[in-house]
């Protein structure tokens, strides 16, 4: 074992409905500003199409008008404490440390990536934060006295596939956009996309899973209800991905035994 190189394995997930059964704003925020659910993306749906506006802007511009008319505090803090109460499917907040253990016996260091559509502040406040290497999510700017006041980042189905290529090169930061359009050779990309991991639940997906996919990487299609499932199976027919999974992240399941089946093969194609 002490003889083998190690290597770097990039695991990527969408958050809504693939570590979460639902949208994160319907955990407690959603609440709060005394909407349910359904009201709530009606609106965003309304205010999108009667602008021909991005649906993403108009959930962030809506939960910042909403927060405001109910006086909750539009502060960081204040999101993430909305975050906490986020749900997550079955298994995964011990997926982290079992998966990643897996790899050390085999020679992969893996991190863990989130691509999401979500908002980034909430995700920060859920239990399994610390997981991640990097959040690529949408996200608020913050006045002087630290209040959320506009869109700093919003990311929708074709710009998730940008943060694909600054984990394949290394680049952290959003506002790189320098560094993400030189040239570098595929030898020397830190993370190649042979060795990305692709974990989504939906069509808004799709983009990134066919990045990954068609070069060389995994895509795997989660679903957790038979709505779901049956637009898992329409990406399996179609090719957009390798495998479709059970949204449960407990060891032995599908999901487990997929992915170690998958590392295995990442191992064994490097060492080949």
């Amino acid at each position: 074992m002490t003889s083998r190189n190690i290597i770097d394995v990039a695991l990527v997930y969408d958050f809504d409905g693939t570590l979460s059964p639902g949208n994160m704003q319907e955990f407690g925020f959603v609440q709060a500003v005394g909407k349910d659910p359904t009201q709530f993306w009606e609106k965003v749906v309304e205010m999108a199409t009667e602008n021909d506006a991005s649906g993403i802007l108009c959930y962030m511009y809506l939960m910042l008008q909403e927060a405001k008319a109910s006086q909750i505090s539009l502060k960081r803090d204040s999101f993430r404490r909305f975050g906490a109460q986020v749900e997550l499917y079955n298994g995964v907040r011990e997926w982290f440390e079992m998966i990643n253990e897996y790899g050390k016996t085999i020679g992969l260091n893996i991190k863990h990536y989130i691509n999401s559509s979500g908002l980034k502040e909430m995700i920060e406040g859920t239990s399994i934060a610390k997981e991640f290497e990097n959040i690529y999510a949408c996200s608020f700017l913050y006045d002087i006295d630290g209040i959320a006041y506009w869109p700093a980042v919003a990311v929708d189905y074709t710009t998730k596939t940008q943060f694909l290529f600054k984990i394949n090169k290394g680049i952290r930061e959003v506002s790189d956009n320098k560094r993400i359009n030189e040239y570098v050779a595929k030898e020397d990309r830190p993370i190649p996309f042979e060795r990305m991991i692709y974990f989504g639940d939906g069509e808004t997906d799709v983009p990134s899973m066919s990045v990954v996919k068609s070069q060389g990487g995994h895509a795997i299609a989660v679903y957790g209800d038979l709505k779901k499932k049956a637009t898992a199976q329409k990406l399996i027919n179609e090719n957009r991905v390798d495998f479709m999974c059970k949204a449960d992240y407990s060891e032995g399941g599908d999901i487990h035994i997929t992915v170690m089946n998958i590392l295995d093969k990442i191992r064994t194609d490097y060492d080949s």
